[in-house]
């Protein structure tokens, strides 16, 4: 069967179901992520990408709720992300975000901050509070830096002597932990476009394949063998592979609206002057938006744009 490609980024995909190497097409990650890696027996495929990044052993115990893979009629509009429990109570929650926002920091500190609140029950002891790690799959600039993976922890420095503060010896065994670090959440950020695609590493390999969407022969990182049989396109139903197809088409769609309402917007930007021009690059760039039917809400999440200005700016 040969038909037209669905270009997505440096991904192809077309109907006969191989990449460009000749190997078996794989659905993509962020999609297996809402629709496959989910049951139980795929868990071996996220345990062993999240042991390559944390580098220890991970065993998932359940897949938990998760507000991002609701759906509903914007979903193509939605981050993906799932929700995991390891065998240690740890909580790990894994985001792929495709669209740049400049508020993403916030987004990350927001989305750790309500899943410690949402996991502890009223008057249970402090001591409970789960450890969160926090994994961002973004395929945007993030942030200015040269790397492509990026770690932050909590740890308490001296304002005078520059010592760290550390957890008293007779508490260690109480709270089950060794440094004031473990108590804080981790946040893990995978700058995918950034990888120059030369895997040293198993996490290289893995995040090769979040960038191309393929797997060599020869990769062999954990979860990686695993990942090539599991997420091959020919695996899926005909119903299954046509919900992904058009999946693939609405992403290409949402991209083709936010990039036209970006370009028309600026067009009229520039005949003004500078500062007013930016006012209204933002301006056009949100009706465009909403005549390509994208309402308040929406706009906001895609722009990151308060959304008491959309609403203004919308208003009959």
């Amino acid at each position: 069967m040969q038909g037209n490609p669905l270009i997505l980024g440096v991904m192809v995909y077309d109907r006969n179901l191989l990449d460009k190497y000749g190997q078996p097409a794989l659905i993509r990650f962020d999609w297996a992520m809402k629709r496959l890696l989910r049951d139980k027996a795929s868990y071996v495929v996220l345990e062993g990408f999240l042991t390559c990044l944390l580098g220890r052993q991970i065993k998932i115990v359940s897949i938990l709720e998760s507000e991002g893979n609701q759906e509903s009629g914007d979903d193509k509009f939605n981050r993906v992300d799932i929700l995991a429990e390891d065998d240690l109570g740890e909580k790990l929650l894994i985001e792929v975000q495709n669209e740049s926002q400049y508020s993403y920091f916030h987004r990350m500190l927001y989305g750790v901050s309500k899943l410690i609140t949402e996991y502890i029950k009223k008057g249970e002891p402090y001591e409970n509070v789960a450890k969160v790690i926090s994994i961002n799959i973004v395929y945007f600039s993030l942030g200015q830096g040269s790397d492509y993976v990026y770690v932050g922890t909590t740890n308490f420095y001296g304002l005078h002597n520059h010592d760290r503060l550390q957890i008293p010896e007779n508490w260690k065994n109480k709270l089950e932990i060794k440094e004031v670090q473990d108590i804080f959440p981790e946040y893990y950020i995978l700058r995918v476009n950034e990888f120059d695609e030369v895997s040293k590493t198993p996490l290289d390999q893995w995040i090769s394949f979040l960038k191309t969407g393929m797997i060599p022969a020869e990769a062999d990182a954990p979860g990686l063998p695993e990942a090539r049989e599991k997420m091959r396109v020919d695996a899926l139903s005909p119903n299954e592979r046509n919900a992904y197809y058009e999946h693939l088409q609405s992403d290409v769609d949402t991209r083709d609206i936010l990039e036209t309402a970006h370009l028309e917007g600026r067009e009229e930007g520039l005949q003004e002057g500078r500062e007013e021009g930016r006012e209204e690059e933002r301006r056009a760039t949100i009706l465009n938006m909403a005549k390509a039917g994208c309402d308040a809400e929406m706009i906001a999440r895609l722009t990151s744009y308060p959304i008491a200005e959309i609403k203004n700016i919308l208003k009959p």
